[in-house]
C-alpha cells in the first residue's frame, strides 16, 4: 500500500504481523541521555516558552529601535545583536545540530512547534487535507520561503525578518488550530525547513528504535502518541521523528529506545530505512534554490540579464515593472536607499528558478548515469531503486551548500581573529571539501549496498564525484566572499 494510500485511509492502520521483541543496542552513554530527556519531558513546556520569549523578542523588539549606525556591534546595539543570532547562530546551527542529534530543535526548542501544538489543543481538529499530505508539499514550502526570504531582503532589514518569520508563525498556529488532533500537522508536511532537517537527520548519530518492531516499512498513521503521525510499531527511519520523547518509556517492553549509532550509517543503509524518490529530488531542488539564493547578489551575469530584462520591459511601455510593490513582500526601504521594483522581484525569483532547475537536471542526470553504471555492473534492483539510493549521497554536499550560503554569518567571528578574512575563507572551503568527501564516501557505501564489486565501484562513482564538484564550483564564489 502506498503512502498515498495509507494517508486517505486517515487514521486506520492494516493489520500487522505479530511484534517481533529484539534487544535494542543500547549503551551507557544512550541510556544515560535517554534517562535525562525522559525525567525532564514534562519541563519542555518552560524550554517552550523561553524560546517564544526569545523569539519575539529577536524578532519584534528590533523593528521599534532606530536603526543602527555603521559603526554599531552586537555589544553595542540590540538590532545588530538579533541578526547575529538570528543569521550567525540560529539559521546555521540549526542545520548542524540535526548531525549530531536529530530534529531535537523540532521537539525540544522549536517556538513554532510548540505553538502550532498550543493551538492544536483547542484547535477545531478538522481532517489533515491531501493537498497538505502530498510529499511535495514541504519542498514547495522551503522554496517559497527561501525566495521571499531574499525578495525582502531578509538578513539586511529588521522590519523584513519580522514579516517573514511573523508570517510564518501565524501560519504555524493557524495550521496547528486547524487541522489535527493532538498532531503537529505544520511541523510534519508544512514546516519551511522540517523535511530539510529531517533528510539531514539521517547523517546523525542518534535514533529512537522500537523494541518490539512490526515487520514492514514505516506508515502515516494518525492513531497512537506520535505528534508527527509515526506508525511506532514499524518506525524504520528518523526523517520525521521530532525526539519529544513521548513513545520512550524504558520499563516498558512495547517502548521505544534512544540508541547511537555511526554517523551516515542510515544513508549507507538506505534500502533498510525507506529511501524516498521524493526526498532525493528535494536535495536536489533545495541546493539549487540555495545557490541561486546567493548567486543573484554578487554575480554579473544576473546584472546583464536585469539589465536586457528592463530594456525589454522599456520597448514594451511596461511602467508597471519599474514600480515598487508592497512591503510585505519586496524590500522597500528608501531611508536606506534599496527600494525593490517588480522588475527586481521577477529577476531575484526567476533566477533562483532558474538555478534550482538546472542544478537539480545536471545532479538528477549525474545520479541517473550512476544508477545506470551501476546496473551494468551488476548492482541489484531497478534504476529507479538505484537512482533514489544514489541521491542520498549528495546530502552532506546539500546541507553544506546551504549553511555557507544562507548562513555564511556562522563564519564571520573568524574576522576578528588573527586569521582575518582568510580564516572566513579557510573555514568555509574546509567544511565544504568535508562535506564533499563524506558524499564520496557515502557514494561508495551505496554502491557496496547495491552489489557493484570493489574493484569496478569507482567507475560508478564518477558521476557523483562530477556532481560534488560541480556544486563545489558554483559555490566558490560564495566561499570567497566576506
Amino acid at each position: 500500500m502506498s503512502e498515498l494510500t495509507q494517508q486517505r485511509a486517515g487514521a486506520s492502520v492494516p493489520e500487522q504481523p505479530i511484534a517481533v521483541h529484539r534487544r535494542v543496542p543500547t549503551t551507557r552513554a544512550s541510556e544515560a541521555v535517554e534517562a535525562f530527556l525522559v525525567r525532564h519531558r514534562d519541563r519542555y513546556v518552560w524550554l517552550h516558552v523561553a524560546m517564544m520569549a526569545l523569539f519575539v523578542a529577536v524578532i519584534v523588539v528590533p523593528v521599534f529601535l532606530p536603526d543602527p549606525p555603521e559603526t554599531a556591534t552586537p555589544w553595542t546595539h540590540f538590532t545588530v545583536l538579533a541578526n547575529v543570532l538570528l543569521w550567525g547562530v540560529w539559521f546555521p546551527l540549526v542545520f548542524l545540530s540535526t548531525v549530531l542529534t536529530g530534529r531535537t530543535w523540532c521537539g525540544v526548542l522549536c517556538p513554532m512547534g510548540a505553538a502550532t501544538e498550543w493551538t492544536n489543543k483547542v484547535g477545531l481538529g478538522w481532517p489533515i487535507p491531501r493537498w497538505m499530505r502530498w510529499e511535495g508539499t514541504p519542498a514547495v514550502s522551503f522554496i517559497v520561503v527561501t525566495a521571499w526570504g531574499q525578495t525582502l531582503s531578509v538578513r539586511d532589514f529588521a522590519d523584513s525578518a519580522a514579516i517573514l518569520f511573523g508570517a510564518t508563525m501565524a501560519a504555524a498556529l493557524v495550521v496547528g488550530f486547524l487541522w489535527g488532533r493532538k498532531k503537529r500537522a505544520w511541523c510534519r508536511h508544512l514546516c519551511p525547513i522540517g523535511r530539510v532537517l529531517g533528510l539531514y537527520a539521517r547523517l546523525g548519530p542518534v535514533d529512537i528504535v522500537p523494541q518490539a518492531r512490526v515487520p514492514g516499512r514505516d506508515i502515516y498513521s494518525l492513531k497512537g502518541a506520535c505528534p508527527t503521525m509515526i506508525y511506532l510499531p514499524q518506525k524504520a527511519e528518523t526523517r520525521h521523528c521530532i525526539q519529544c520523547m513521548r513513545c520512550v518509556n524504558p520499563g516498558a517492553k512495547g517502548s521505544l529506545r534512544l540508541v547511537f549509532r555511526r554517523f551516515g550509517r542510515e544513508i549507507e543503509r538506505i534500502r533498510e530505512h525507506r529511501a524516498h524518490f521524493a526526498e532525493g529530488w528535494m536535495l536536489f531542488l533545495d541546493t539549487g534554490v540555495a545557490l541561486g539564493g546567493f548567486l543573484w547578489l554578487i554575480s554579473p551575469v544576473y546584472q546583464r540579464m536585469r539589465q536586457a530584462a528592463a530594456e525589454w520591459a522599456l520597448a514594451r511601455d511596461w511602467a508597471w515593472w519599474f514600480e515598487s510593490g508592497p512591503r510585505w513582500l519586496m524590500s522597500v526601504h528608501p531611508e536606506q536607499a534599496e527600494v525593490f521594483w517588480w522588475l527586481d522581484f521577477f529577476m531575484i525569483v526567476g533566477f533562483m528558478l532558474g538555478w534550482m532547475l538546472l542544478v537539480a537536471v545536471a545532479l538528477g542526470s549525474l545520479t541517473a548515469l550512476a544508477a545506470w553504471i551501476s546496473g551494468r555492473l551488476g548492482g541489484d534492483g531497478n534504476m529507479r531503486q538505484r537512482f533514489t539510493e544514489l541521491s542520498y549521497q549528495y546530502a552532506p554536499v546539500a546541507m553544506g551548500s546551504l549553511i555557507i550560503g544562507l548562513g555564511s554569518a556562522l563564519f564571520e567571528p573568524l574576522r576578528f581573529t588573527p586569521l582575518g578574512s582568510a580564516g572566513v575563507h579557510g573555514a568555509k572551503a574546509v567544511l565544504f571539501l568535508c562535506c564533499v568527501a563524506w558524499s564520496v564516501y557515502l557514494g561508495e557505501r551505496l554502491l557496496a549496498r547495491q552489489g557493484v564489486p570493489a574493484g569496478r565501484r569507482w567507475l560508478a562513482l564518477l558521476p557523483g564525484m562530477a556532481g560534488s564538484t560541480l556544486v563545489g564550483a558554483a559555490w566558490w564564489p560564495a566561499m570567497l566572499s566576506g
